[in-house]
């Protein structure tokens, strides 16, 4: 990034999805997204809350998804499915039947906050990554379907050749990240014909709209599910912040340069595992604690680590109910097949791959152009992350839920298992 002495460097390789309770839309406001431009915001933050805990359900360490990436493809194939498979991957992007949007209404929001995103690159983040639908013989797909996933949802289309699907499947992700490369998706990948598998591999770095300060020499114990050394960034500002008595957890929000996306980071008082916040993290819980946001002097530390996550997300998908899709013989994606009238069942599902890594550093948007620090009036608040948090990421012009996902353990030396 030339001209720029600081970056936060959130990296991330991903395969992706979405949801909606009260969310701010900005770094000023935390009123509930609602229908229009928001329809995206109420999406994302929704799907994205059910998917988290149907991950923690199953006992998934350092989850990390972009719910916008995973809900944008569902919508994609959305609109060329038809029978159970449409209504359950429309339920999939609605909270609820009585607040359902409709399908062309999800479409529309979700590829304006693609492009949003994409706008905020340079900006708030550098985004680099890729999308796309694998497929290995079986019908062909229409032309005008792959040319609107392309053009709206930034969806490619890869046919796989003979040999390693999965070794093909990591080619294409390294690639798509600018070299990073992923562990395997743990799971069943049905790379058959007419299976269609969603894939994601984002590289995002956001950049802090202020450098936090580092000594490297001086390393400290993150209490996780495995206690670690690392190293902790620090900074003193003016943030918006809210402390839960009753729950015992800390919010707050953490701005990325010029304003356009945020971090929004929930730390436990105590040193605990997260299954407390896990449960009780809804999106009524959640919209009511980024409401209650308020700017307060505060000393921030947060560990200098790298979150990443492999996942298939086959079983959590159906968990929140899309079932039909991936069995060849219920899947019903005839409207996607080139041929009209092609046989019910040949186009399925055959597995949604995410992989996705974020990294927390020090650096922040270009110094030349710093505005005067926040006045630190008094003692200000301490928001100490030396053990584990839940984090997200959200697009501050949309409502948009980037990324989602929990530090459950910090890499680093290891000491000893704790949690």
């Amino acid at each position: 990034m030339s001209g720029r002495s600081s970056s936060l460097r959130v990296c991330v390789l991903v395969l992706l999805t979405l949801v909606r309770p009260a969310f701010p839309r900005g770094p000023a406001a935390s009123s509930p997204p609602q229908q229009g431009r928001d329809a995206v915001g109420e999406i994302s933050w929704t799907l994205g809350l059910r998917l988290y805990r149907a991950l923690r359900a199953d006992k998934v360490q350092n989850p990390l998804f972009s719910p916008l990436l995973l809900a944008s493809s569902l919508a994609a194939l959305g609109g060329r499915a038809g029978g159970s498979t449409a209504r359950q991957l429309q339920e999939a992007l609605n909270s609820s039947s009585s607040s359902a949007l409709p399908l062309s209404d999800q479409q529309e929001a979700l590829s304006a906050a693609l492009k949003s995103a994409r706008a905020a690159s340079e900006i708030s983040f550098d985004l680099h990554g890729a999308s796309a639908i694998f497929t290995k013989q079986g019908p062909a797909l229409d032309p005008e379907f792959l040319e609107e996933a392309r053009s709206r949802f930034l969806l490619e289309h890869v046919p796989l050749g003979p040999g390693d699907d999965l070794e093909a499947l990591l080619a294409w992700a390294k690639a798509g990240v600018g070299g990073a490369r992923g562990a395997d998706p743990a799971g069943e990948i049905k790379a058959e014909p007419g299976a269609l598998i969603l894939a994601h591999a984002l590289h995002f770095r956001g950049l802090w709209d202020r450098g936090f300060e580092e000594d490297k020499q001086d390393l400290r114990n993150f209490l996780g599910t495995k206690y670690t050394k690392v190293s902790m960034i620090h900074r003193t500002g003016v943030f918006r912040h809210h402390e839960d008595m009753v729950n015992m957890v800390q919010v707050v929000e953490l701005p990325l340069w010029r304003g356009k996306a945020s971090l929004v980071l929930l730390l436990p008082f105590h040193v605990e595992p997260l299954a407390r916040l896990d449960r009780i993290l809804t999106p009524k819980q959640l919209g009511e604690w980024l409401k209650q946001l308020a700017g307060i002097s505060m000393a921030i530390s947060l560990p200098r680590t790298t979150l990443t996550s492999t996942l298939n997300l086959q079983k959590h998908l159906s968990a929140l109910g899309l079932t039909d899709a991936w069995d060849g013989e219920t899947a019903d994606f005839s409207g996607m097949a080139a041929q009209p009238g092609g046989a019910k069942g040949k186009l399925h599902l055959g597995g949604v791959l995410h992989w996705a890594s974020l990294e927390l550093s020090p650096e922040g948007g270009p110094e030349e152009e710093e505005e005067e620090e926040d006045e630190v009036v008094g003692r200000p608040k301490l928001f100490y992350a030396d053990h584990s948090f839940i984090v997200m990421v959200k697009d501050n012009a949309t409502g948009a839920l980037l990324l989602m996902g929990a530090l459950d353990r910090a890499e680093g030396a290891g000491l000893h298992d704790e949690l």
